[in-house]
């Protein structure tokens, strides 16, 4: 079975799960998509998460949405594993028309009972033994990062190597953190410079091998693309990378691999959110209004066009400075930065449950800078507005990205300026 399951006896515990030793003799899954057994449905990670009156733990999970029936939340508690209670099932009403949706199942600790592991049953009664438990996650995180970046989900072959070291080197100028990464599959060079920011423990690589159990949709609109769930589960793996970083990150922002959040009145994202927090405090939601910036226009005196980036895959984002004025009065999306403990369900543009307030940040305070295909393509380039932001970390953006190149063996050393 795909699945590497583990079998713990009190005499052959696991080291990598023995945190708290546990001596059910149940199956523990490792891996990041786990089916759940007598359904269609898939389990992905378990939290503590007692925000909501009544419930203990938040299980994100992937359903599908013609089979939702009532569920049972069995516990490994200590030694025992077969305590339940009921399971409140969520499944989040953004699911553009898919089969499969991101779903939330919530449910009480029971009494007496300190969990390491839980798992869903359809049945009070079903043996655990046959069942297959995941780790339950944030009992005892620290908080450690400003601010984490949560990348959706790579796939295909993407090697876009030059926009992406770039934006990665631009996140730590502003005061990233920390990059959570769902990887499904990408280009060989960019494999190779995302196992190079993993060492240094600034990137978080997830497996995500959507595929092996479904067929996942490369658009977000079942009715144009087919398929069993939206853009490889885009907004599942979304909200699990932000309660794994709610303990931990006060700030999380939820973006794609080739946006970048950029203050345009502050140097770095602390001190843009040093600004805004103290004036919205009950604010778990900014919204960051996005800006395209049409890669076929480039800046006319070729001046970042730099001979070591010659043969690396991608796009240089310094030579694209023409910006696309937003059509008002017709939707533009948004991405967003938020505290995740006021956050209880995000989708892609807008949170959908929250405790706390939305602000719209105003474009001249921060918007993204988003190097692509443009959007509104039958603009002139004279209609378009010049913006230079990134240009004022060029100093330490260029050599950052040598050495991040340099250090995944994809730029010689002879070209090391």
């Amino acid at each position: 079975k795909s699945s590497r399951l583990f079998t713990l006896h009190a005499e052959n515990l696991v080291s990598k799960l023995q945190e708290n030793p546990v001596l059910c003799p149940v199956a523990i899954s490792e891996e990041s998509i786990t089916p759940l057994k007598n359904t269609k449905h898939y389990l992905v990670s378990a939290f503590m998460d007692q925000r909501v009156k009544g419930f203990d733990i938040r299980i994100i999970g992937i359903f599908k949405r013609d089979s939702i029936h009532p569920l049972h939340c069995s516990f490994c508690c200590g030694g025992v594993c077969n305590k339940t209670s009921p399971a409140n099932i969520l499944p989040h009403s953004d699911h553009f028309g898919f089969p499969y949706t991101a779903t939330d199942v919530l449910c009480q600790i029971p009494k007496n009972c300190d969990p390491s592991y839980v798992t869903v049953l359809t049945q009070p009664s079903s043996n655990v033994s046959d069942h297959v438990f995941i780790p339950i996650r944030n009992k005892k995180e620290e908080m450690r990062f400003n601010f984490t970046v949560c990348i959706s989900s790579l796939f295909g072959e993407y090697n876009n190597v030059l926009q992406f070291v770039q934006t990665l080197e631009m996140y730590k100028l502003l005061g990233v953190n920390r990059v959570v990464i769902y990887n499904t599959s990408c280009g060989p060079e960019l494999e190779r410079l995302l196992q190079s920011y993993s060492q240094e423990d600034f990137v978080e690589m997830v497996p995500w091998p959507i595929d092996r159990f479904l067929n996942p949709s490369r658009g977000w609109r079942f009715s144009e693309h087919g398929g069993d769930l939206q853009y490889f589960g885009q907004i599942v793996t979304l909200n699990e990378c932000m309660y794994r970083s709610m303990e931990r990150s006060r700030y999380v922002l939820l973006n794609d691999i080739d946006e970048i959040i950029m203050p345009y009145k502050h140097d770095n994202l602390v001190s843009l959110m040093n600004t805004l927090e103290p004036q919205h405090s009950n604010v778990g939601e900014f919204l960051i209004e996005n800006h395209f910036f049409p890669k076929k226009h480039f800046e006319p005196s070729g001046r970042f066009h730099l001979p070591q980036w010659e043969k690396v895959p991608g796009i240089n984002i310094l030579e694209h400075i023409y910006r696309e004025d937003p059509e008002r009065g017709v939707y533009h999306p948004h991405k967003m930065i938020v505290k995740p403990k006021l956050i209880e369900q995000t989708s892609v543009h807008e949170v959908l449950r929250k405790f706390g307030e939305r602000y719209k940040v105003p474009q001249e305070v921060c918007r993204i800078i988003h190097v692509r295909v443009a959007l509104r393509g039958y603009l002139k380039l004279e209609e378009l507005n010049e913006d230079k932001r990134l240009w004022d970390f060029q100093e330490k953006l260029i050599p950052n990205v040598d050495k991040a190149l340099k250090r995944a063996g994809l730029l010689p050393a002879e070209q090391q300026n």
